[in-house]
C-alpha cells in the first residue's frame, strides 16, 4: 500500500459518519485498555515502589505529575495539527476534535500545576516560583481557557473554528516553551527531562536519570494517561458531532416552521 493510498484511507474518517462508526467499534476496547494500564501503573507506582532516599514518599507524585505535564503540551500540539487540517482542508471532524481535546488538555495542565506545587514545596521550599517552565505552563493554561471561551462565545461554528485555530497557532509558542523551557533557560529551578529522553531508562546516556524502579511504572502511567486522552477525545468528538447535527436539525425545523 502506497503512502498516498494510506493517506486517502485516513482522510475517509474525516467523514463524520465514518468517524462515528469507527469510535463505536474501538471505544469499548479503549476504555478497558485505559483502565488496565492506568490503574496498573498507579497501583504499581504508589504501592510497590520504595520511598526515595532524598524525597521520601513525595517522589511518588511523579506518577501523576509527569504524565499530566506531558499531556498538557502534547494535547495542544494535537490541537495544532487538527486546527491546521481545518484551515487547509475544512474538515469539520478535525475542528471538532480540537474542541473536544481542549477540556482534557486544560484539566491535565491544571493537574500538572497543582501537583508541581505540591511536589515543589518540600523540594524548593516554596509553592510557586516564576521559573520559566512554571510560568509558561501557567500561560498555556490561560490559553486553554481562552480557547474554550472563544468556542462558546461565537455562535457560528465555522467562524468559531477559524478563530480558535488561529488562537491555537499563537498558543503553540507557549506549548513549545512549556516543554523545552529548561533547555532555553538553564537558570530555572525545574529539572530537565529524566525519563522521556533516549537512554534515560536504559542508562546509555550520562545525564541524570530516574531509577528504573520508578521509571518502569512511570512509563506504564504515561501509556495509561495517553490512552485516557485518546479515549476521551474519541468519545467527546463523537458527542460534538452529534450535538452539531442536533443543532442543525433544530435550525432547519425553525426555518421550515
Amino acid at each position: 500500500m502506497t503512502i498516498s493510498t494510506r493517506l486517502n484511507a485516513l482522510w475517509e474518517y474525516a467523514n463524520p459518519r465514518k468517524f462515528l462508526a469507527l469510535t463505536e467499534r474501538v471505544l469499548p476496547a479503549l476504555w478497558v485498555l485505559t483502565a488496565i494500564t492506568l490503574v496498573g501503573g498507579l497501583v504499581w507506582g504508589f504501592f510497590f515502589t520504595p520511598d526515595d532516599y532524598k524525597q521520601g514518599s513525595t517522589v511518588k507524585i511523579i506518577y501523576i505529575h509527569v504524565p499530566a505535564a506531558f499531556l498538557a503540551t502534547s494535547v495542544w500540539f494535537m490541537m495544532l495539527v487538527t486546527s491546521l487540517v481545518w484551515l487547509i482542508r475544512r474538515h469539520h471532524v478535525s475542528a471538532l476534535a480540537a474542541r473536544a481535546a481542549a477540556p482534557v488538555g486544560t484539566v491535565m495542565t491544571l493537574i500538572a500545576l497543582i501537583t508541581g506545587a505540591i511536589w515543589g514545596q518540600p523540594m524548593w521550599g516554596t509553592w510557586w516560583e516564576w521559573d520559566p517552565r512554571l510560568t509558561s505552563f501557567l500561560v498555556l493554561f490561560l490559553f486553554y481557557l481562552g480557547y474554550m471561551a472563544l468556542w462558546e462565545a461565537i455562535e457560528d461554528g465555522d467562524t468559531a473554528a477559524d478563530l480558535t485555530s488561529v488562537l491555537c497557532l499563537v498558543g503553540s509558542v507557549f506549548a513549545v516553551l512549556s516543554r523545552y523551557a529548561v533547555y532555553f533557560w538553564n537558570q530555572g529551578l525545574h529539572q530537565g527531562a529524566s525519563v522521556l529522553r533516549a537512554g534515560a531508562v536504559s542508562g546509555t546516556d550520562t545525564e541524570e536519570k530516574v531509577s528504573n524502579v520508578y521509571a518502569y511504572p512511570l512509563l506504564l502511567c504515561l501509556l495509561g494517561f495517553g490512552l485516557l486522552f485518546v479515549t476521551l477525545v474519541f468519545y467527546r468528538t463523537g458527542t460534538e458531532i452529534r450535538a452539531r447535527r442536533i443543532k442543525a436539525l433544530i435550525a432547519r425545523e425553525r426555518a421550515n416552521g
